[in-house]
């Protein structure tokens, strides 16, 4: 499941832009812990991890 936008970035990091038939879009996003994630191109679209950050805000939590 992926994050719509507006919602909160659970961690910082590079998210990768899917449709909403769950095909990847070529199109990634940085965004960092806590900040809301922007708007798509398209209805329907969310965001999934693509590359977390190397860092502590980086890791998800266990």
């Amino acid at each position: 499941m992926g994050l719509k936008p507006g919602e909160k970035a659970p961690a910082s990091g590079q998210y990768g832009v899917v449709g909403p038939r769950g095909g990847k879009i070529n199109k990634e996003v940085t965004v960092v812990k806590g900040e809301p994630m922007p708007p798509t191109q398209k209805p329907g679209q969310t965001y999934v991890m693509n590359d977390p950050t190397n860092n502590k805000s980086g890791r998800p939590k266990n």
